[in-house]
């Protein structure tokens, strides 16, 4: 299975930018999961993009 999904801070909604060999309970809790850890999920790519810049 694979997935990649887009985050929208401002809307604070998910898109779904593909997804290979997934049921749609797969992807409902991939989503649960995501928006569970939404802030999180931004802090640690905010941090990445720093260390890159660096």
């Amino acid at each position: 299975m694979e997935c990649k999904y887009w985050l929208d801070r401002k809307a604070f909604d998910i898109e779904e930018a593909l997804s290979y060999n997934m049921s749609e309970k797969d992807k409902r809790q991939i989503r649960k999961i995501i928006y569970e850890h939404f802030e999180y999920i931004e802090l640690q790519w905010d941090d990445f993009q720093r260390r890159c810049q660096q």
